[in-house]
């Protein structure tokens, strides 16, 4: 079955919920879409999590990443970087790498900030460097997309990102909203045309 995987990273919601909006503007353009997370990762040592978390999305597999036609990940921001449990996740991909199963699919990427400054744009290249290496194709938001020129909140040309607040309270923009159903449908027309 061909599918778009949602593969993403998050703490306190809004990440999970730009997910969700990917997933259903790749569904819009007729990819169906997966929605999966990864497990937390301890600072003090490995940890194990049971192989279905407690609510939620269910967690990947390498498996559903080696046979997705195309990929959106999404992470919070880390200091302007990825989360820890989704380089983890990464990390493990190497035998993915080594059979190129990944090269040539679309990719795009998403984050959530607590603030505008908050290292949206480096967060969002950071995720794409293991992506590069894997050989897929990256897949970024036109300006074409009247929503980034005029939002006030989150949005970016390399992927959709959100104004989450100090306090992580803050909504999803109807821009921001917008946005993230844009690359869901870029991505699935994308892997549609290169026939992935």
């Amino acid at each position: 079955m061909s599918y778009l995987l949602v593969l993403f990273y998050s703490r306190n919601g809004a990440t999970a919920e730009m997910a969700q909006l990917i997933a259903r503007g790749s569904e819009e353009a007729g990819l169906p879409a997966k929605l999966r997370t990864v497990p937390a990762v301890s600072s003090v040592c490995e940890a194990t999590e049971d192989s279905i978390p407690d609510h939620g999305a269910p967690y990947a597999t390498l498996d559903e990443l080696r046979d997705c036609q195309a990929l959106a990940l999404g992470s919070p921001t880390r200091f302007g970087n990825m989360a820890a449990a989704m380089k983890y996740f990464l990390d493990g991909s190497s035998p993915l790498w080594m059979s190129a199963a990944l090269a040539g699919k679309p990719a795009g990427v998403f984050t959530s900030t607590s603030s505008q400054h908050g290292g949206q744009e480096t967060t969002l290249l950071s995720m794409m460097l293991p992506l590069m290496h894997h050989g897929m194709l990256m897949c970024g938001l036109p300006y074409s997309e009247k929503e980034l020129l005029r939002t006030q909140t989150g949005g970016t040309p390399y992927g959709p990102t959100h104004v989450a607040g100090t306090g992580g309270d803050q909504p999803l923009s109807q821009d921001e909203k917008a946005l993230c159903k844009a690359l869901g449908r870029r991505l699935a027309r994308l892997a549609n045309k290169l026939g992935c």
